[in-house]
């Protein structure tokens, strides 16, 4: 009779802990393209507006009012061409699913599945470009002073660029420090070309 010390126990190899899934963040591209680009948009053209008009007009009716019709033009513009984009794009890959059919090389349910949504994607947008856009008219809202108007909305843009570029760099695995500069950058040029341009032309009685 075997003794305790005799027993063998044996692990099926199949029994193995599995490593850690693999994601492929390359996966997340159209949508964080789609949602970063559009709330950035949102943000400096919404914020170059508002900051052309302050660089002639001291009101913040006239500021506000150009930001939200901005807001509105912008958001609207972002939709359709989202909206017609994508069609375009769902329109070539319908077709070639009726080429892989006739020539019996597909899984098309499998295939329908990952169609891309223009509806879907013509409200992402919109709804991204307006968020963005909310940022300079509600840091402006209540600002009374002029020059303290200016200074808030930069400061609230500046912070929230930042913020736009970190939330992309993290959910795309991407580094940080370049995708804030790009950005910050960018929307400081868009600001200060817009400013710069419509004093400008203010001067000289245009």
């Amino acid at each position: 009779m075997a003794s305790l010390n005799d027993v063998q126990i044996t692990i099926p190899k199949d029994s193995q802990v599995p490593e850690k899934e693999y994601f492929d963040y390359s996966k997340r591209a159209q949508w964080l393209r789609a949602a970063v680009l559009g709330a950035t948009d949102g943000l400096v053209s919404v914020a170059s507006l508002m900051m052309g008009v302050g660089a002639v007009k001291h009101g913040i009716a006239v500021m506000i009012l150009t930001g939200f019709a901005g807001l509105v033009a912008g958001a609207c513009s972002m939709a359709i061409g989202e909206f017609i984009s994508v069609y375009s794009q769902l329109d070539i890959e319908v077709a070639q699913i009726k080429r892989n059919k006739r020539n019996e090389k597909h899984d098309e349910e499998s295939e329908k599945d990952q169609l891309p949504n223009p509806f879907q994607a013509a409200l992402a947008s919109a709804l991204a470009f307006s968020l963005g856009a909310l940022v300079p008219l509600v840091a402006a809202a209540f600002i009374r002073e002029h020059k303290m108007r200016l200074i808030v909305v930069t400061a609230a843009v500046t912070f929230s660029l930042v913020v736009f570029g970190a939330v992309g760099a993290v959910l795309g695995k991407t580094p940080a420090v370049k995708s804030c500069a790009r950005l910050l950058i960018g929307g400081w040029i868009a600001m200060a070309i817009t400013f710069g341009l419509t004093k400008l032309i203010a001067s000289h009685g245009l």
